[in-house]
């Protein structure tokens, strides 16, 4: 097609409950340590999941002006921290003249939950009659595209995505195709979301689908185990530096891995149950679009969200698409350690993925207890494997039926 141009990844930043940038985050992976625990930021006493995978000892003075914290919710605060990683990482200068062709592309499912939450008890418990004036922008879910905009002075193509647990993946896939389809030429993209809050655990409490942690927290999020018993709310950032190949080139950046494929569709059925059909339809989407065929596929970054339902049918639309080779594909869940971040999912694990690209390294699926019938493939069970990773895939199926599935392969 004329005017398609390659589209490479030249900068990584993540802010997560496993770790604060990228190295930390992704060894922690590999040793298989959870970062789940008893929710800290508030008492959960009162509630009947007192677990989350929160990041640790966040305090946000230490990298924000108290001025300007009154303009940033937790979830914005997390995805400026990722951006300057990521642009750090990249080592990106943009002239004056490239402003307009640098955009920035975020997921965020809940976009500012602790201020919807503050909001509620200032009004209800505490009876003030007044709201701090700058409640809808910190709440609004485009506010950390535009703070992220500010920052950087990005004046080209920008967007907010919320299409709940697929919206990190979604940001992602968009932005990459407005460089390949030449709307851009590099773009910030990836997701937060900090839904760790009173409300939303109460929230998801109701749809019985969140893990206890009765016993050990840390082993509560269980992918594809026959144990398993539910997911565990994350939060956290992760943005990638998306970038035209030749600018890169002419740079001399250094490229993490090409980003291929990107596959959307809509399962167009249940609200919150998955069907295979869909997520099926989007895996062929990326793979076609990056020219790969399903034998090429070396490693899948599941959804994985440790619920059974979710974990069975994933498994039937790997066995879908890739026929025999899903007996031979490693599969892994990196949410049996960073939970589910909502939003900003599929901007972690794709952050992972590229990691494992990069190093050689799987990351391995915690707290696999023993096989499930219905789940019987290779999920990398408890310990990282070394393995050349070429081409890999990232899964994100949200509630709502909406799929978003990216391809990333070895750059050369």
């Amino acid at each position: 097609m004329p005017g398609v141009r390659r589209v490479v990844i030249t900068g990584i930043g993540v802010f997560a409950s496993p770790g604060k940038e990228t190295d930390t985050f992704f060894c922690n992976l590999l040793s298989a340590r959870s970062a789940i625990r008893r929710i800290q930021q508030w008492d959960p006493s009162n509630l009947s999941v007192q677990i989350a995978a929160e990041v640790p000892d966040y305090t946000p003075t230490d990298f924000f002006p108290l001025k300007r914290l009154d303009l940033l919710d937790r979830f914005t605060q997390f995805g400026l921290l990722a951006a300057r990683e990521a642009v750090k990482s990249s080592g990106i200068e943009i002239s004056d003249e490239e402003r307009t062709r640098f955009g920035v592309v975020m997921g965020t499912g809940m976009g500012g939950a602790g201020t919807f939450d503050d909001t509620y008890y200032n009004l209800y418990a505490k009876n003030e009659t007044r709201l701090h004036p700058f409640t809808i922008p910190k709440v609004m879910h485009n506010a950390v595209t535009s703070q992220i905009c500010m920052e950087y002075g990005a004046q080209g193509p920008a967007l907010a995505v919320c299409t709940a647990c697929s919206s990190a993946g979604h940001a992602i896939g968009e932005a990459f195709h407005l460089i390949k389809f030449g709307m851009a030429d590099i773009m910030l993209a990836g997701g937060s979301d900090a839904p760790i809050t009173y409300g939303m655990i109460r929230s998801w409490e109701s749809v019985r689908v969140l893990a206890s942690g009765n016993g050990d927290p840390s082993r509560a999020c269980r992918p594809f185990s026959a144990d398993r018993e539910g997911m565990v709310l994350g939060e956290g950032a992760a943005i990638l530096v998306l970038e035209e190949w030749e600018r890169a080139r002419r740079r001399g950046a250094k490229v993490y891995a090409e980003l291929a494929g990107y596959g959307l569709s809509s399962d167009a059925g249940h609200i919150t149950q998955p069907s295979v059909t869909g997520p099926a339809r989007a895996i062929r989407m990326a793979l076609d679009e990056a020219g790969a065929n399903p034998e090429d596929v070396d490693y899948i970054n599941a959804h994985g969200t440790g619920t059974r339902l979710n974990d069975a049918v994933e498994t039937q639309v790997i066995k879908e698409v890739f026929k025999d080779h899903a007996r031979r594909v490693a599969i892994s869940s990196t949410k049996s350690m960073h939970g589910h971040v909502m939003g900003a999912t599929g901007a972690v694990e794709l952050a992972a993925t590229v990691m494992a690209i990069e190093r050689g390294m799987i990351p391995p699926t915690a707290n696999y207890t023993r096989p499930d019938p219905e789940c019987d493939l290779d999920y990398v069970p408890n310990e990282a494997r070394q393995q050349e990773v070429n081409v890999a895939v990232s899964n994100s199926f949200a509630f709502g039926g909406l799929n978003a599935v990216l391809l990333v392969r070895r750059f050369g």
